[in-house]
């Protein structure tokens, strides 16, 4: 036999034996008849799917439930702050007033407003009634701005409350007052500003001045508001307006309540001086109020002037006596 008629054995790693082919061939037919590598990948996509949708899944609610977490933590730290009104930062975190604005913190301004209010008024109010001041312990340890709410009586309420209130509270305490009366006049004007470090309130549907009492707290100043909205006609408390709560919402700030006892039996609408005998009058200032989260301003307003007619209940027999006409138990 020829070398050309000797088989050729197969070459290389690549060829395979009649048997391996065989096998290979086996293979591929049972692969084809049992479909299993086929239907094995189709399945595992699918679940590899689902598998990655549910960690996606799972992820975004773990990060939904760390933010509210984070949120509510928070808010935790807020509101703990926010129930201790001593805090160094609740008096340092407001805006630095300027232009305008900057008289109503000036240092000066008040030092002489404290001889003005506390030597000067004081002398001659005591000269006319006897009065009496009540604070509650957690006014004391306010820092930073807030709205003083109370029943508004005569025209001495605002001076009377500013010197009630301890020195720390009331030092840059802004009280509102008309514009087209008191600061028309420049004599006035000055007055009111030394005095009771005023800022003017439009009447008459001007809103030259909107936005004064807002800026105000923003920079830290606190103010005085009086919501009935005038001076009490019959010694009974009025209704309160919305506006002093919805301030202190709008703002973030805490409500003092203050109820001001003996102040119209002292010195009633019409009189320009308190009655012969120095009645006596006093002024409670009451735990401050924080507006609930989600609250109305109307909701909110009425559990001020609620707190204010606790207030004024509570002491009226001791400074007053048995109740009498116009007593604000009839409110």
């Amino acid at each position: 036999m020829t070398s050309q008629d000797t088989p050729q054995e197969p070459q290389g790693e690549d060829a395979a034996t009649p048997h391996e082919a065989d096998s290979t061939g086996a293979s591929a037919d049972s692969a084809d008849a049992t479909g299993a590598p086929a239907d094995s990948a189709d399945a595992t996509a699918p679940s590899a799917a689902r598998t990655a949708a549910e960690r996606a899944q799972d992820a975004a609610t773990r990060a939904q439930e760390a933010t509210a977490k984070a949120a509510d933590e928070l808010k935790g730290r807020s509101k703990k702050l926010f129930d201790s009104l001593s805090a160094r930062s609740r008096g340092e975190v407001w805006e630095k007033p300027t232009g305008e604005f900057a008289k109503y913190r000036s240092a000066w301004r008040a030092g002489m407003r404290c001889v003005l209010q506390r030597v000067v008024f004081r002398a001659v109010v005591n000269s006319a009634v006897t009065p009496q001041a009540q604070v509650h312990r957690r006014v004391r340890s306010i820092r930073g701005p807030f709205v003083l709410v109370a029943n508004h009586t005569s025209h001495v309420d605002g001076p009377l409350l500013a010197i009630s209130l301890p020195w720390t509270q009331a030092r840059f305490l802004s009280t509102g007052v008309a514009a087209d009366y008191w600061f028309d006049h420049w004599y006035r004007r000055i007055f009111v500003r030394l005095m009771m470090n005023a800022f003017p309130i439009d009447r008459g549907g001007s809103r030259k001045h909107s936005g004064t009492s807002r800026k105000l707290l923003r920079s830290g100043v606190p103010i005085l508001v009086f919501p009935e909205g005038g001076r009490q006609q019959t010694g009974t408390m009025a209704d309160f307006n919305p506006g002093a709560a919805s301030l202190a919402i709008s703002v973030g700030v805490p409500v003092v309540p203050a109820a001001i006892i003996g102040g119209y039996e002292a010195m009633p609408k019409g009189r320009s001086w308190p009655i012969p005998g120095r009645p006596p009058v006093r002024v409670v200032f009451g735990e401050p109020i924080v507006a609930d989260e989600g609250e109305a301003a109307v909701g909110f307003s009425s559990r001020i002037r609620d707190g204010v007619k606790d207030l004024y209940d509570e002491h009226h027999d001791e400074v007053l006596g048995s109740a009498g006409p116009g007593e604000e138990g009839s409110a």
